[in-house]
């Protein structure tokens, strides 16, 4: 029976000892690495707090506001394809500086936007810039942390669980004086996070062959990989339907959301880096991932037919779902098929974040079509959608864990899927 079924982290069940090496243990690079990771998950969630704003700042509608993640997202997915390309020729660390010089260009001329169509312009140049980065930094923590793969993906985690917590709050005390401030502090973040890897990183050794622009496509030949990646999809649209179309469904104060969407944030982190871990062992990566699923599409018909404090509750309460599907649906990405793990990150990406560019476009036409209730209906069929893939496809998701266990173990020091 593969890891994948019977749970991915053998060994030890605290997730901060992996291989009998401490997560907190790691490298200068790493800790780098991962702290301006932290700042570009950020990015994601930063505007949550101040999309009404936004929209009367700009006198625009709640599906134009909307459009930032759309764009944003829509850049990344596409941007998945051309990362592994780049850095396979340029280097892991030029890549890294490459994404975090246009995050911070674009944020700045975010923060400095005259209408919301420009606005909208430069969170696509924001997104490349993130897909730049985020996509090459989980292969640079990969590659330099203590404790192998295991270690990294955790570590991984826990920066996108405390980007995505920290953004809201960020985006809430620097929105409440003024809707611009949010950008032009993360300009001001990104540019500390350039001159880290500048200092601690060194540049990392290129892989023997140069990854062609159609090898993420390639790599999703592979049925596990595919399976994978589909479910990922559809679980996407729920997600960024709670993260970008539940704001304006809560219609709160800056601070008012902001700590919402922290206390989302922060159970995101903590059943991502804590209780999955713990979980999967227990039951097996699939059944954990399956629940995870079905609870969240539960949770999303309540948020859409309760009331204001039954929403609140339950936005706060999607970030325990979303934690855990996040390192699971990660470990199954890098895991479970023959492609290299850059190249099956990007191909896993490019489909996912296909997702997280519609669903915040969709979501508010949902909205205006039919009810405010319904854009929720369509999301927890999503994430229904995506638990019947992972059931169907289970045999292909398990025999690919398997059989790849040993050449990810080679290249990694640790058996990390083969457990």
């Amino acid at each position: 029976m593969s890891g994948t079924e019977n749970g991915g982290h053998g060994g030890s069940d605290d997730p901060f000892e992996e291989g009998g090496t401490s997560l907190l243990r790691q490298p200068k690079a790493v800790w780098a690495t991962a702290g301006a990771s932290v700042v570009a998950f950020m990015g994601i969630g930063l505007v949550d707090p101040i999309l009404p704003s936004i929209a009367r700042g700009l006198h625009a509608t709640n599906s134009q506001v909307s459009l930032l993640f759309t764009s944003y997202f829509l850049i990344t997915a596409v941007a998945m394809l051309v990362t592994g390309f780049v850095s396979s020729r340029i280097g892991g660390r030029k890549t890294l500086l490459a994404g975090l010089a246009l995050v911070v260009v674009f944020a700045a001329l975010s923060g400095m936007s005259g209408s919301v169509g420009e606005l909208v312009g430069f969170r696509a140049g924001w997104g490349l810039g993130n897909a730049l980065f985020v996509s090459t930094a989980l292969a640079v923590i990969v590659g330099a942390a203590a404790g192998g793969s295991s270690a990294a993906i955790l570590l991984y985690e826990s920066a996108l669980g405390l980007g995505m917590a920290c953004g809201p709050l960020l985006g809430a005390v620097l929105g409440d004086m003024k809707w611009r401030y949010p950008f032009f502090g993360t300009a001001v973040l990104m540019a500390v996070g350039f001159l880290a890897i500048t200092v601690f990183l060194k540049e990392q050794p290129r892989p023997a062959a140069k990854t062609s622009l159609l090898a993420p496509v390639k790599a999703l030949g592979h049925g596990g990989l595919a399976a994978t990646a589909t479910a990922a999809f559809f679980y996407n649209y729920a997600f960024f339907t709670v993260l970008a179309f539940t704001p304006f469904v809560l219609n709160m104060s800056p601070y008012a959301s902001g700590g919402v969407f922290f206390a989302w944030g922060v159970l995101l982190a903590v059943f991502s880096v804590i209780v999955a871990p713990r979980l999967q062992h227990r039951f097996g990566s699939l059944k954990v991932l399956c629940a995870s699923l079905l609870l969240l599409a539960a949770d999303l018909v309540v948020l859409g037919y309760g009331d204001h404090t039954t929403a609140v509750v339950c936005t706060v309460l999607a970030g325990a779902f979303i934690g855990l599907n996040n390192t699971v649906f990660t470990e199954l990405a890098l895991g479970v098929s023959d492609a290299p793990r850059p190249v099956a990150s990007a191909g896993y990406n490019f489909v996912r974040w296909f997702a997280a560019a519609a669903a915040p476009f969709l979501a508010p036409k949902i909205e205006e079509w039919t009810d405010i209730h319904l854009p929720f209906v369509v999301a927890a069929v999503a994430a229904v959608l995506g638990a019947g893939i992972v059931a169907v496809r289970r045999r292909a998701l398990t025999l690919g864990a398997d059989e790849q266990a040993p050449r990810h173990a080679a290249e990694d020091g640790v058996t990390a899927f083969a457990r």
